[in-house]
């Protein structure tokens, strides 16, 4: 219910009943999920969790058509599975074409994958021949 404080300006105030103190009343607000929420995340894991045989994911919407540790992934970019199931990518590295690479210094993906340097050129900071 709006109420004015002693400056004039209207604020929204939710009086408390005696027992209730502010804390656990936002506690108890913000910890609420809706039945919405839950049903979500059993899509969500639906949708990523592979098939037993064969070892790939039809799911649709799914990331790629790989299985990594029941769950489906492309391994083309994936950092966690890149090229395979458990192949991680440095924390400097994107996974290009299932290729850990460092798109800062290479030349056939600089700045980004795919992004190749004309012949003759050198990838330094994402751009090719940077400062030439």
């Amino acid at each position: 219910m709006p109420v004015k404080n002693k400056n004039m300006v209207e604020s929204f105030e939710v009086p408390l009943n005696e027992t209730e103190e502010s804390s656990s009343s936002i506690q108890r607000f913000l910890g609420h999920k809706s039945p919405y929420y839950y049903k979500s995340k059993i899509i969500q894991k639906r949708m990523s969790t592979c098939n037993k045989n064969p070892r790939i994911c039809r799911a649709k919407g799914s990331p790629g058509p790989f299985c990594c540790k029941k769950k489906c992934v492309n391994v083309f970019v994936d950092r966690q599975n890149c090229g395979y199931c458990g192949k991680k990518c440095r924390y400097n590295e994107t996974c290009c074409n299932g290729q850990c690479v460092n798109t800062l210094f290479h030349k056939r993906h600089c700045g980004g994958c795919g992004n190749k340097c004309q012949q003759g050129s050198y990838c330094v900071y994402g751009m090719c021949s940077y400062a030439n």
